[in-house]
């Protein structure tokens, strides 16, 4: 019988293999913002305050190519806008929650929490306890976030060009990973399928809106063969 205890732990042990996936991009964060001139502190609060990877790198660039705080924050919000898919997704199963758990949940929604919760959620069982196993793994997402941003803060004086080092591509290994078990059905193929060409036709974009591109046309492309699919069905 699952508790909340349990469903919480379980949460934290599925979430480990992605956080080993997610150092060295923390590390790389943590060094590339000392060294594109953010103070450590400013660094640190980043990571605490809004904790959103790609959103902190990309804006950690503009910071160092001297671009206003009005781009800055339009820029970041463009990339997150990811996270409204994500969201649509989970409300159907957290429409129940209170504020103090969906507010909280909403801050430290990532895309690897989303794949761990959205896999619990599709599971058969009627566990009144699935949002525990969510806060278990955005819980440890956030702490493992934090002690590699401030690893990459103190190592950033010794690191010239961290992002030659190549560690990011742990990244799209972890990335892979989540995507590839999830890939059940035709219509879900084929949102992939279609958002890998749109992303890479994309590529060059500004403001990574290729990537959002990418996520409009791959859910479309899943909903229209859901749809024809469940026509014929």
């Amino acid at each position: 019988m699952q508790t909340p205890r349990s469903e919480f732990i379980a949460g934290l042990k599925v979430t480990i293999p992605l956080d080993v996936g997610a150092i060295p991009f923390g590390i790389i964060f943590g060094a590339l913002a000392v060294t594109s001139g953010l103070s450590p502190v400013a660094a640190m609060a980043m990571s605490l305050f809004v904790f959103a990877g790609s959103s902190q790198f990309i804006a950690a660039g503009l910071v160092a190519s001297g671009t206003g705080i009005g781009i800055i924050i339009l820029t970041t919000f463009i990339v997150n806008l990811r996270h409204a898919l994500y969201s649509t997704t989970l409300a159907p199963h957290m429409k129940h929650l209170s504020q103090k758990w969906l507010l909280p949940l909403g801050f430290l929604l990532t895309d690897e929490s989303f794949v761990v919760a959205a896999n619990r959620y599709s599971e058969p069982d009627t566990s009144p306890y699935k949002h525990w196993f969510f806060l278990g793994s955005a819980i440890f997402m956030y702490i493992n976030w934090q002690l590699c941003t401030l690893v990459g803060i103190l190592a950033g004086q010794a690191i010239p060009d961290p992002l030659s080092w190549g560690l990011d591509f742990a990244m799209v290994v972890t990335f892979l990973g989540l995507v590839v078990p999830m890939v059940k059905g035709r219509s879900i193929l084929a949102a992939v399928i279609v958002a890998g060409i749109v992303a890479t036709a994309g590529y060059k974009l500004p403001n990574q809106l290729g990537l959002i591109l990418a996520a409009l046309f791959g859910v479309m492309a899943g909903v229209c063969l859901e749809t024809i699919h469940g026509k014929h069905g």
